[in-house]
């Protein structure tokens, strides 16, 4: 589903303090300018923390750029950071929204293009984004009085503030709170009442268990001397168990996860998820399957069952749904 330049940042870490002290005093567009810098405190994994309306959000991949678009948050949204693993922004369900913003780079999220950007609010992911190895974290982020937010679906392994939320929860969860920082609340339960519903159509429509099994399937991140998968707490997992099957690892309580090819054949999945994205093209990886010794012999690589599953389809966002509709169509024609 990864130099220091003394000066440089030192001038800009002055201007994100002068922006953290004043910027919020600047006037929105509309009339409600009092109301827009009155801090209403919204939980960032366990920890309540006090927002402001942001209104220069620096956003790291396509989940939390489309999270804020498809609240209408496009304005607020100053650039997003696009790492090449991502599919192009052109292929987005919102790609007029990105057009309308800056790219602020094709790297990793890192402080100091934040603070040259000059953001107010920063949405992203722990250990994606945010990583104490690259020293920009949420903690960090608050000593420059620069606001952020974390995906919900990545608390569960945030050190000193977990949580532990189902993915597809998390994302409800996740809109809901940017809804109340935002002060878009009654677009946030739209948006996130819409989503509930496609989600129980599609498990309305879901193959019956055979002999009170469900279909085993597994998900083919990478990997060759060891697979890397799908454990119980990333989208995918609810993805496979909403259309109907069975994720083989989830009794795994992680996120994305290390396991071994004895495990995956012993499992027998009926059906491998390739995740898709830059580096990892979704082709070669199935022919890497149809040609190992591990994986050969799998009931789901000699039947050819191979179901392929968007990088934005898979992180936290809303385009998760879209993949669990494409998912559940695909289960849905193996019963014939």
């Amino acid at each position: 589903m990864r130099h220091t330049r003394s000066l440089a940042l030192a001038s800009a870490l002055t201007a994100a303090l002068a922006l953290s002290g004043c910027g919020a005093d600047l006037d929105p567009a509309d009339d409600g300018a009092k109301g827009a810098d009155k801090k209403t405190v919204v939980e960032r994994c366990g920890e309540p923390v006090p927002y402001k309306v942001p209104r220069r959000a620096v956003v790291y991949e396509g989940g939390s750029a489309d999270k804020l678009f498809s609240l209408g948050l496009t304005e607020h949204v100053h650039g997003y950071v696009m790492p090449p693993a991502n599919p192009p922004v052109s292929e987005s369900p919102w790609a007029s929204e990105y057009a309308k913003v800056k790219m602020l780079s094709d790297d990793l999220l890192n402080k100091e293009l934040v603070v040259e950007a000059e953001s107010d609010f920063v949405v992203a992911g722990w250990n994606s984004g945010f990583s104490d190895q690259r020293g920009i974290t949420p903690k960090i982020l608050d000593k420059l009085g620069i606001q952020s937010f974390m995906h919900t679906e990545s608390c569960f392994n945030y050190p000193g503030h977990p949580q532990k939320v189902t993915p597809f929860k998390a994302l409800y969860s996740d809109l809901e709170r940017l809804g109340k920082i935002f002060r878009v609340e009654e677009k946030a339960d739209r948006v996130v009442g819409d989503l509930k519903k496609r989600v129980a159509a599609v498990e309305a429509r879901a193959p019956e268990a055979k002999d009170g099994k469900r279909v085993p399937v597994f998900l083919y991140d990478s990997g060759t001397d060891q697979p890397f998968t799908a454990g119980s707490q990333v989208p995918p997992n609810d993805i496979i168990r909403s259309a109907g099957g069975r994720n083989i690892f989830d009794g795994l309580d992680e996120r994305w996860t290390q396991v071994t090819w004895e495990a995956v054949t012993k499992a027998e999945p009926e059906v491998v998820i390739i995740f898709d994205y830059g580096d990892q093209p979704a082709k070669k990886k199935i022919e890497f399957l149809k040609k190992s010794p591990h994986t050969k012999e799998l009931p789901a690589v000699k039947k050819n069952n191979f179901f392929v599953l968007d990088y934005n389809e898979g992180i936290s966002g809303p385009r998760n749904i879209d993949g669990l509709e494409k998912f559940g169509k695909y289960l849905r024609g193996l019963e014939g």
